[in-house]
């Protein structure tokens, strides 16, 4: 575990915090509070490359083979630790202790991992053993793998246990998403693939926004995007967590990507909740 001197921070998300494999603590500013992660990726492999991305010495690939059982006991201890002991008090904030989530997140995409349904199902076991019914699962995820049946499973189970998923959608065209997202993707598959999930589970659309070489985004980049949550229907979605840089790119492309002030973060929401959606702003 964690030495009693570790704070948590929201500008400090390392993985190895804990000393686990798999099961990772940090103080979430989306999620108001300490969010458990799990990591199916300590490979830090993942399908996309974001300019934005936290993540040191990412790699293109997939989640390697998970060792279900060492993570279900590495989040059995963890959560014992958070449920009957003092660590909440130990490293969170006054303010800050309360258990937000067991989030599906980490150093890649989550479902990339063939054991992804397994997951699922160990975590809610625990969740149920440690007396956390209510504090919610929630997948954090690109979203690119829902065509698979086992992805689509594993949501599904997550819709019916009470989860959700944060869906990332950062533009709405095909350049700026192989721009910011480092990925060739049709961006009728992305409509096609937020339609589906939202279908399956409660889901949240997860969005970055900032300046690339000091520029923000423009009127057209934010019509097309606002054209893919209208077309994938926003009476299905839940709403839109929208948030900028507040921790440093560990990716090539970091001297271009800067903060958006908080005004222009406000602008774009309010364009949003113009289409009738609910918003959340994280500068």
């Amino acid at each position: 575990m964690t030495s009693s001197s570790v704070r948590l921070t929201v500008r400090n998300h390392d993985r190895d915090l804990a000393g686990m494999t798999y099961v990772y603590p940090v103080l979430s500013r989306r999620a108001g509070g300490v969010s458990v992660g799990v990591n199916l990726n300590p490979n830090n492999a993942c399908n996309w490359h974001c300019v934005y991305c936290q993540v040191p010495n990412l790699v293109r690939g997939a989640a390697p083979k998970i060792d279900l059982a060492q993570l279900e006991a590495e989040l059995d201890g963890f959560l014992t630790a958070l449920v009957e002991g003092d660590w909440l008090a130990r490293h969170a904030p006054a303010g800050g202790r309360e258990i937000r989530d067991i989030a599906l997140s980490g150093n890649g995409e989550p479902t990339s991992a063939a054991e992804f349904p397994d997951v699922v199902e160990l975590i809610h076991r625990l969740r149920v053993k440690h007396g956390l019914e209510r504090v919610p699962l929630r997948l954090i995820t690109n979203g690119s793998l829902l065509g698979r049946p086992r992805v689509r499973a594993g949501i599904a189970r997550m819709g019916e246990i009470g989860g959700e998923v944060w869906f990332k959608v950062d533009a709405g065209r095909g350049e700026d998403i192989a721009r910011i997202n480092g990925v060739k993707l049709p961006v009728e598959r992305v409509v096609r693939n937020l339609a589906a999930c939202a279908a399956l589970c409660p889901t949240w659309v997860q969005t970055c926004m900032f300046r690339w070489d000091g520029q923000g985004p423009d009127a057209e980049v934010l019509a097309a995007y606002l054209d893919v949550l209208e077309r994938a229907g926003t009476a299905r979605l839940r709403g839109v967590l929208l948030y900028g840089v507040a921790r440093p790119s560990m990716q090539s492309e970091a001297p271009r990507v800067s903060q958006l002030p908080l005004d222009e973060l406000e602008a774009i929401a309010e364009a949003i909740k113009e289409k009738g959606l609910t918003v959340t702003v994280s500068p």
